[in-house]
């Protein structure tokens, strides 16, 4: 039995590194806040996430801390574990949430989006700085704001929306990229 944790396994890196740089990004964790409106229900809590090639792991908790629900996808499909325990799967993590909870957000598409990546026919606005600051995808808008005037920075706040259907707003406290595992002996 897994139980959720705001402490749970989702840690970042120290703050001794560098910031990472978007255009190299691509395995990550980060740390954050969120809000969330859909079909006049409004969301608020915490965000952890991380995510690799293999997987994405999210951690959503109240503004205090407790876990919310945990989602874990990969390959072999996606699986939800909420506050009381009750386990949700299905084969990916976009069939799980709009199936569980009823939300239409694509997470395979929020990875690239919120590291500013387009994908083929997307349309992408940049800033004087060469920044993403909008993205639209199939009826999919997505702005950003920056905490800083580096030219390679993360975005600080994301915000996704789909016409008048949902509304996502993301504070990204905390960007790290994952270093690979090292093998066990």
């Amino acid at each position: 039995m897994l139980g959720l944790s705001a402490c749970g396994g989702l840690q970042t890196a120290a703050g001794t590194q560098p910031p990472p740089r978007r255009d190299s990004l691509h395995d990550f964790s980060l740390a954050g806040r969120f809000s969330l409106r859909h079909e006049g229900q409004s969301y608020i809590g915490q965000i952890q996430w991380r995510h690799d090639d293999n997987s994405d792991e999210l951690l959503l908790s109240s503004p205090l801390g407790q876990g919310l629900a945990e989602i874990v996808s990969n390959a072999g499909g996606a699986r939800l574990t909420d506050k009381d325990g009750s386990v949700h799967e299905a084969a990916s993590a976009d069939e799980l949430l709009q199936s569980v909870v009823g939300y239409p957000l694509p997470l395979d598409k929020l990875t690239d989006w919120l590291r500013g990546r387009q994908a083929a026919g997307d349309q992408l606005t940049v800033d004087a700085l060469g920044r993403p600051l909008r993205v639209q995808h199939r009826g999919w808008r997505i702005a950003y704001e920056y905490d800083d005037d580096d030219p390679q920075a993360l975005p600080g706040r994301v915000f996704v929306e789909l016409d008048s259907v949902l509304e996502l707003h993301l504070r990204i406290d905390d960007w790290a990229p994952l270093t690979p595992a090292a093998p066990s002996q």
